[in-house]
């Protein structure tokens, strides 16, 4: 019996990728430190995987990387503003299977802290009341 090795589903097409690459080299500006070790195709991969599951960082699959190593690259690049650089290029060209690509509110749930206060209920009312006295 033959054990496959676990893998993780990929969404940028090799098409969209080579529209992709262009404009990501182009944002970053700078070659400047030490070569990364994880090609930009599984960096974005990552990213992907993480804004569409909505996960921590540390339940990032081995397979698309170390999870530190993909938060601290996913940071320098928001501070030096490649995000920014890149959304822009991809949007003045007609990119339409990497704009498929982009992540809206339907696509990533909430985390189950986010739904906001407990409801009041009548002995919590009672309780504030008194305080309040």
């Amino acid at each position: 019996m033959g054990m496959e090795k676990n893998t993780v589903r990929r969404w940028i097409s090799d098409e969209c990728w080579a529209v992709m690459e262009p404009a990501l080299e182009a944002a970053k500006n700078s070659k400047a430190g030490k070569p990364a070790t994880q090609s930009n195709r599984d960096f974005l991969e990552a990213l992907i995987w993480e804004a569409r599951t909505g996960s921590p960082w540390r339940d990032l699959p081995t397979q698309l990387g170390r999870w530190h190593s993909v938060y601290m690259r996913f940071r320098r690049w928001e501070a030096a503003g490649v995000w920014q650089r890149f959304w822009a290029s991809l949007q003045q060209e007609q990119v339409d299977q990497a704009r498929a690509l982009f992540v809206d509110s339907t696509t990533v749930r909430a985390h189950q802290h986010a739904s906001g206060a407990p409801k009041k209920t009548r002995s919590m009312r009672r309780w504030a009341a008194r305080v309040a006295d």
